[in-house]
Parts: structure tokens; sequence; C-alpha cells
């Protein structure tokens, strides 16, 4: 889309909000009824085009992506009646004889900026929590993933007429066009440098951002992990759409008595869930572009590689790569890895356990493989981090129950289920006073006894 075409989008947008088309509560529940029926149609599209961008296998895509969204819309249909009710508010007695509740009202126009790693996930979850907050959208996806964006933009123009929920696809000419638009919310997921940048611009008009970013998130193992199953479920998250999820346990942080065989038990699952030849097993997906293909190979020391370390060019796949005595000035240690590459260092006891991973930014997760159940109340209650699990990982952004967002620097803000719909909500705080009666006592000439009973009041 042009400048012009994004600047008269945006336009209608905010013209269909202000002539209340959005706020039917039942008109939401048929669209995002329908949303779900266009995207069980178009799942084979679907499929096929996160496999285009990512490599990703139809169980992966439906299990990690599609599926998840549908759980969500399905979630939010259910419930979305009761959200949108006003919430009763306790009236003090100073105010007696009158009704207090907060308003559920929708900010506006909204923009919601994708990233590719998860690029159907990312761009319909907070699209659902939107429109059911009655909302408008405008829906930026990356350009790194434009065949998912594509089917993307086919499925929800199926459904919802342009300005109440569309799909702008392209580069930087198209971000440049959307950097100028004045929305009242913007949602955005991806690197902590753009959202920076994001936040900052965001600041100058004072307009509300919710920012999903990342970070090194830690994977703790002590002596009383079970390791079979640990090494067992790291190896799943980790390399999972070849480690590029931003909650992938970013790097290992083991007790030094049971590093040698947590590496055996990871090397073992490695070849169990991936083959001998993960590069040649068609389920194995692919860097999003050659540029973090290369990226990633950087970061990979072959002297501490223990497995993997290679890569296909061709297809952009990297093995998956262990890598042992692992400091924190290598250079796999200085920023987020994004990649399928898991790097273990050990610690000598708990507080060196507080203290290297609070010597990095607060992680978007972390996860614990322990049985010490005091010690996994004392790290989870010390350290500061966005979510996380306790003897597995990732699973724990796949809930409609609980909201996923970061903390400090891996985010601002969170959504999921209900905590999506109030995201996306301005509570509206009222007090509706009856007039049937009106208290003299706060207004001019003012009395002793009217004071007494002002201060009895406030009490």
């Amino acid at each position: 889309m042009t400048t012009d075409q994004i600047a008269a989008l945006a336009a209608s947008q905010k013209e269909y909000f202000t002539g209340g088309n959005t706020l039917d509560v039942k008109v939401r529940i048929r669209l995002l009824k329908a949303l779900r029926d266009a995207i069980i149609g178009n799942l084979d599209k679907l499929h096929a085009a996160l496999y285009a961008d990512l490599g990703k296998s139809a169980s992966e895509s439906y299990m990690c992506e599609t599926g998840l969204a549908l759980s969500e819309l399905n979630f939010m249909i259910k419930h979305l009646k009761k959200y949108a009710k006003p919430v009763r508010a306790k009236t003090p007695i100073a105010q007696a004889v009158s009704k207090s509740y907060r308003l559920p009202s929708p900010y506006g126009n909204v923009l919601i900026l994708s990233p590719w790693n998860y690029p159907f996930l990312l761009s319909v979850d907070p699209l659902v929590d939107a429109v059911a907050a009655g909302n408008t959208v405008m829906l930026k996806t990356s350009s790194l993933s434009p065949n998912t964006g594509e089917a993307i933009k086919t499925v929800v123009e199926s459904v919802f007429p342009p300005e109440h929920a569309a799909v702008v696809l392209g580069g930087g000419e198209a971000n440049d066009a959307i950097a100028a638009v004045k929305f009242d919310y913007i949602f955005f997921t991806g690197s902590k440098r753009i959202g920076t940048q994001i936040y900052e611009n965001a600041a100058k008009t004072l307009t509300p951002v919710t920012l999903e970013l990342g970070g090194k998130s830690p994977c703790i193992v002590d002596e009383t992990a079970k390791l079979p199953l640990a090494a067992k479920r790291i190896v799943w998250g980790k390399y999972l759409n070849l480690g590029q999820t931003c909650v992938a346990p970013d790097y290992i942080l083991c007790a030094e008595s049971v590093r040698d065989k947590l590496v055996d038990e990871i090397k073992k699952q490695i070849e169990i869930q991936f083959g001998k030849d993960p590069l040649g097993n068609p389920d194995y997906g692919k860097m999003i572009s050659r540029k973090h293909y290369d990226r990633v190979l950087g970061l990979i020391d072959p002297n501490k590689t223990v497995c993997g370390g290679n890569g296909d060019e061709n297809t952009l796949k990297i093995a998956p790569t262990v890598m042992v005595d692992v400091t924190e000035s290598d250079a796999v240690m200085q920023e987020e890895i994004f990649g399928p590459v898991l790097p273990i260092m050990t610690y000598k006891d708990e507080a060196d356990i507080v203290s290297r991973v609070s010597s990095h930014d607060s992680p978007l997760a972390l996860y614990i493989f322990s049985s010490d159940k005091k010690r996994i109340k004392r790290l989870t209650s010390t350290l500061g981090f966005g979510g996380g699990c306790v003897n597995d990982v990732v699973i724990h952004l796949a809930t409609t129950s609980m909201p996923f967002g970061g903390f400090g620097a891996s985010g601002l803000g969170s959504y999921h289920g209900k905590t999506g719909f109030e995201t996306f909500s301005h509570y509206k705080s009222i007090v509706d006073k009856k007039t049937w009666i009106d208290l003299p006592l706060r207004y001019q000439p003012y009395t002793k006894t009217g004071d007494g009973l002002v201060r009895m009041f406030l009490k």
C-alpha cells in the first residue's frame, strides 16, 4: 500500500469507529465466529504459507500457531458478553444512594505490528482481543514472512470490511507511512531495539502501548532435576521453530555436578526427536533469512561445540547445536540467540544463580528444573521475569487463563484471554448518583455538625 492509501485507510477506520459501528457486542461475536470459520476453512493454505516462510510442518503449525489462535477465538467468543458488561464497584458511604461501576470501552483505532517468527499466531491473537474489545484494527505483518502475511490478509478480508480490520503488507515504505498516523493504541511484538523506537514515538503523542519483546531466557537445572525428562522438554522447546521463539530457553545454567549427564541426555534427545541427520528432516524448520542464518552461525564457537554446529546455506537450516564451557564473555551470551544454539554454563550455588541471571536484563521467560520446592519458591520470588515454567518450558504462553507478557526490558503489558480484552479496553470509572435525595454536607456554608459527619464517613 502507498502512503496515501494507508492514510486513507486510517481515516476510514477512525470514521467507522466514531460512528459507533464496533460497539454492538453481538456484532463483535458474529465477526469472531466468522473469523474462526475462515481460519478453519483455510488451514491448508495457512500451513502451506508457514512452511514456505519458516519450514514449519503442518503439525507444528497447528500446535503452535493456528490451533492456539483458534483456542483464543473460542475462549473469547464464549466469554465476551460477560467481559463487555459494566463491572460493579463498591460505593463508599459518603456517596450513598448511588451506583458505582467500571465501563469497559474500546480505545478506538488500534495498530498491531506483528513479527515474522510466529507470524500467524502473533497477528491473530491480538487481533482477536482488539476486535473483541470493540476497536478497529490496522494489522501490519512482517515483510520477512510474506507468504503468511498474504494468507492472513486473505482470511481477514473475507470477514471484515477494511474500515473495521485491515492487513497491511510491505516493508520500509509501509512502516514509514504507518509511523505518520496517530493511533489510539499500539501493540508491538518484536525486538527490543524496534520496541524502544516505537515507545519513544508513542510517547510524543501520549499513545498507550503494549510491547512484547524478548531477552535471554535462562533455564536452570539443579542437582535434584529429573534429567532425562528435563532434557526431553528442553530440546523440544529450544529447537522448536529452530529456536526462533521469543520464550525459547536461551541458555542453560546447571549445577556443576550434573552438567555432563545433562549434556549426554540432551544429545540423546536431539537424535530421538530430530533423527541422526536433522538437516534432512522435513519437519525441522529453517531460519527466516540468510541474514539471520549467518548471524546465528557466527555465534557458534567450534571449540566449545559438542553437538551440531553445522548448517546448510541452501536450505537455511542449522543443526541443533550444543555448546559447553561457555562463559559470559562468549559471543553467544552477548545477545538473544534466536536460533538453534544452546549454550550450557554451570553455577556453584544458589547465590551464583541469582547473580548470573540478574546480570542480564529481565528475561521474558525463566525455567527451573528441580524437585526442591523451597528452592523453586526462592528463585521464582527473587528473580525478575515475565513468566515461565517449573519443570517444563514454553507452555506457559499456551493458555487463555493467564496473561502473557514481559517485564522490564523484555516488555510492557500483557494479553491473552480476559487480560487481552482488558488490554484493549479503557475502563471508565462512573458513579451514577440518584436524584431523589441530596445530602447538604459538601456544600457551603460548612458547619461543625456537617464536618463531624464528613469525618465519620471518610474514616
